[in-house]
C-alpha cells in the first residue's frame, strides 16, 4: 500500500492521488508498482525494471532497493529517471520524468524496522543481480538469515531512493485507441 503525506496542492499531485485511489477501488493488482527506467553512463545502457513505490512525502516519491544492484549504480551515475504506472483496471497510464537521489539513512532504518521479518531476510540474503549457484543455495542462505540474523537492523547496502518529478503526463485510454 502506498502512503501519502504532505502532498503538494499542485494539480498533477492531486490527480495522481485521485487516480491511485480509483485504481485501488477498482482492485488494480499492485497499483503501487511502476516501471522505472534509468541510464548507466559507464555501460551506456538504458534499463527498466519494476519496483514498489512506498511513500509520496511532499515532492519525494520513495522506494527501496539494494544499493549494490545495477539500478542503484545507474541512479548514482545519472540522476534522471523515467517512471511509468499502468493501471489497466481504470485504463490509466501515468508517465513521469524525475531526478533521483538516496534518502537519508534514518528514513531507510525506520522503513526497514517496520517490515515483516521475511522481507528483511530476503533483503539481507540477496546478492542482487549476481549470478546464482542454484535456487537451493539461495533458499539455504535465506533460511540461515531468517534463523540467525537481527532482522530489524538494516544492512548498509539496502535503503531508499526518492525521485522528484519535473514532468507528469496522464493518459486515459479511451476505446478509440483500440484498448
Amino acid at each position: 500500500m502506498l502512503e501519502f503525506s504532505n502532498l503538494p496542492d499542485s494539480r498533477p499531485y492531486q490527480l495522481f492521488h485521485q487516480y491511485y485511489q480509483e485504481a485501488e477501488a477498482a482492485n488494480q493488482v499492485l497499483a503501487y508498482a511502476f516501471a522505472v527506467s534509468s541510464y548507466n553512463p559507464s555501460t551506456k545502457i538504458v534499463d527498466s525494471r519494476f519496483v514498489n513505490l512506498k511513500y509520496i512525502d511532499g515532492n519525494d516519491w520513495i522506494f527501496f532497493t539494494n544499493y549494490k544492484g545495477p539500478k542503484a549504480q545507474a541512479f548514482e551515475g545519472h540522476n534522471q529517471i523515467s517512471a511509468l504506472f499502468n493501471w489497466t483496471a481504470t485504463r490509466m497510464q501515468i508517465r513521469i520524468k524525475a531526478t533521483i537521489k538516496k534518502i537519508d539513512l534514518i528514513k531507510s532504518d525506520e522503513h526497514f524496522k517496520g517490515r515483516i521479518k521475511e522481507k528483511n531476510a530476503v533483503a539481507i540474503a540477496s546478492n542482487q543481480s549476481q549470478k546464482i549457484e542454484s535456487y537451493e543455495a539461495i533458499e539455504e542462505k535465506y533460511k540461515k538469515v531468517l534463523e540467525n540474523e537481527d532482522l530489524s537492523k538494516r544492512p548498509d547496502y539496502w535503503g531508499g531512493f526518492a525521485f522528484s518529478p519535473f514532468y507528469i503526463e496522464f493518459f486515459g485510454m479511451a476505446k478509440i485507441h483500440g484498448g
